[in-house]
């Protein structure tokens, strides 16, 4: 009769097969068939929600971008961004929307930092859009907690229409028309308010000629 094996040794054996078992099933099964149902149900999601012009990728709908001039020295990093005045503008960000550095500017309401900022940003969006600096809409003043964020209020997007419109000489109505296409409504029906996602406006803007 072979001798059996100490009791130290057969708890490693044991853990290890249960490593090598669990291992299988949710290192290996469990994300193959995540991924599968993903693909099957969920595949523009799952995939990013690439929104693509002519073929190519352009953004996420999930992700907001800038819609800026060229620069005129592309080298110089001290040159200040000028947004392009064709385009809906999204609300600020405070990590120049990129996704590898989501976050906010942690500054608190009490900072005078932010108040400068809020009072600078009122008076450039109500000259660029030609309205009262009183009526420009909270969101084009602060950024989203991610600095992601793809959507403006149904007002910002309204307070660009005439300025869209006049630059791409396209009928009032029809920018109109074409923010309320894009005017999503609340998450669940009643979590949030009513937003516009600039990516999608920005590429329905693009297609009229």
């Amino acid at each position: 009769m072979s001798k059996p094996l100490p009791t130290t040794v057969r708890t490693h054996f044991t853990a290890l097969r249960a490593l090598l078992v669990l291992t299988v099933i949710l290192g290996i099964a469990y994300p193959l068939l995540i991924t599968g149902i993903s693909q099957v149900a969920f595949s523009d999601k799952a995939n990013g929600s690439i929104v693509k012009a002519d073929g190519q990728p352009i953004g996420s709908s999930l992700l907001g971008q800038n819609y800026n001039l060229p620069k005129k020295n592309p080298d110089d990093p001290k040159e200040d961004p000028v947004p392009d005045p064709k385009w809906f503008q999204p609300r600020p960000s405070a990590n120049n929307y990129a996704g590898d550095n989501s976050g906010a500017s942690n500054l608190g309401p009490n900072s005078d930092d932010l108040l400068k900022a809020v009072n600078d940003r009122r008076a450039a969006v109500a000259a660029f859009d030609g309205v009262d600096p009183a009526s420009v809409p909270v969101d084009a003043l602060t950024a989203s907690g991610s600095g992601l964020d793809p959507h403006i209020s149904v007002a910002y997007a309204k307070e660009q229409v005439n300025r869209v419109a006049k630059e791409r000489n396209l009928s009032v109505e029809k920018v109109t028309e074409l923010v309320d296409k894009y005017t999503e409504s609340r998450s669940l029906g009643f979590l949030g308010q009513e937003g516009v996602n600039v990516v999608l406006l920005n590429k329905a803007i693009s297609e009229q000629k």
